[in-house]
């Protein structure tokens, strides 16, 4: 019983530096057009410096206006060496090549810096021309380093359909670049994808973020997973289990689609406070009010619409294609349900041995409920205040 009370504790205490921010990609991205003129482009998000980068705070554009000169051109340089450890660039048959970038401070994806609550990012531009005789261009997520790169590319214009989420030790797909060098089209080189996509597309998208969606409640996402466990702490009982995840999960799907899609949008300074204050409310009514109800449902299908936006906050800085915003919206889903499930998996599998039902309220659920209400009201005035 100490043992678990004490990874209870634990975990509470791990999550007292978590707050509202996902832990940033470094989205790699190709501009290429018919002729063979090419633009790399690389985001660095400074959260990215921080040693704890899912901690750190945004670096809004209000207080990039009082940096230096020197302060500017020490996140440049920072912002060269982490793409230089984190990245390697491959032009297919040449191998190997290092893009000199050059880096600008922009909002997300490019956009004006306007607003004062804007996030400034640094921008990196490479500007090339596809040499004759290059037949595709990829990437390798270099090991050793904790982020994840995002491998996309646009064509003449058009956003390809396929993108790949990278994590440390992974590479991307070579995308097919014969039809836009100078040179007469070559034979594609095995492994390549056409500018123009080909049938893996929906598989590979779907794949890398129903990976992204798992990683984002388990084990980067220690407010989702702290909700789900003042679910569980409930009852152990498989129906008020069942229907509590179910509504969880109708509702956030709801939202999520509706915040991608751009129908819905609610700032981070809003969503983030709420759900905070939602992981204390299930966890005090586990101890206040022992028994599911149906009240219960209600509450639970409420906060999952707020945490279908918080869940959003992960997508917003992708720009995902039309052709390919489904795929990734189903895969991320999928991935955020198989994290919910291991998470109530491994609760059951930590508290199978205690069978009585009142030693269990005793030891697990009223410690346990508590120390996940004390985190929530921690972070909901910690957000407020951010």
């Amino acid at each position: 019983m100490r043992s678990i009370c004490l990874a209870l504790a634990l975990l509470v205490l791990c999550s007292l530096r978590a707050v509202a921010h996902p832990i940033p990609d470094i989205p790699v991205q190709g501009h290429f057009a018919t002729g063979g003129a090419a633009t790399l482009f690389v985001e660095v998000d400074p959260r990215c410096f921080d040693p704890d980068p899912n901690g750190a705070a945004s670096l809004t554009h209000v207080v990039f206006r009082s940096y230096s000169e020197e302060d500017r051109a020490d996140l440049r340089r920072k912002a060269d060496a982490l793409v230089r450890r984190s990245v390697e660039f491959f032009f297919e048959p040449l191998g190997r090549v290092q893009p000199e970038f050059t880096f600008t401070f922009t909002g997300k994806g490019r956009a004006p810096l306007a607003a004062d609550e804007d996030v400034v990012v640094l921008t990196g531009a490479w500007k090339t021309n596809v040499p004759a005789g290059i037949s595709g261009w990829k990437i390798r997520a270099l090991p050793g380093e904790k982020l994840a790169v995002v491998f996309q590319n646009v064509i003449d214009g058009q956003t390809h359909p396929r993108l790949n989420v990278l994590f440390p030790g992974e590479t991307s797909f070579t995308l097919d670049l014969t039809s836009l060098a100078n040179a007469q089209p070559a034979a594609p080189a095995p492994g390549s994808v056409s500018a123009h996509g080909s049938s893996r597309d929906a598989w590979s998208t779907l794949r890398s973020f129903f990976v992204q969606g798992f990683l984002h409640v388990l084990p980067e996402g220690l407010d989702h997973i702290l909700f789900v466990l003042g679910l569980f702490l409930l009852s152990r009982a498989w129906r008020p289990l069942l229907w509590q995840i179910t509504a969880f999960t109708v509702a956030h799907t709801i939202t999520l689609g509706l915040a991608t899609l751009g129908y819905v949008k609610v700032p981070a300074s809003i969503v983030e406070p709420i759900i905070a204050a939602s992981i204390a409310a299930v966890a005090i009514e586990n101890i206040f009010h022992p028994r599911y109800t149906p009240w219960r449902l209600v509450i639970v299908l409420v906060f999952g619409l707020i945490h279908g936006l918080g869940f959003a906050n992960a997508l917003s800085d992708l720009d995902l294609p039309k052709t390919s915003l489904a795929v990734g919206l189903i895969g991320f889903n999928l991935g955020v349900e198989g994290g919910q499930l291991a998470v109530v998996s491994l609760a059951f599998a930590a508290t199978a041995w205690l069978r009585d039902p009142a030693s269990y309220r005793r030891w697990i659920v009223i410690p346990g409920s508590a120390l996940i209400a004390a985190m929530g009201l921690w972070w909901t005035v910690q957000r407020t205040l951010l």
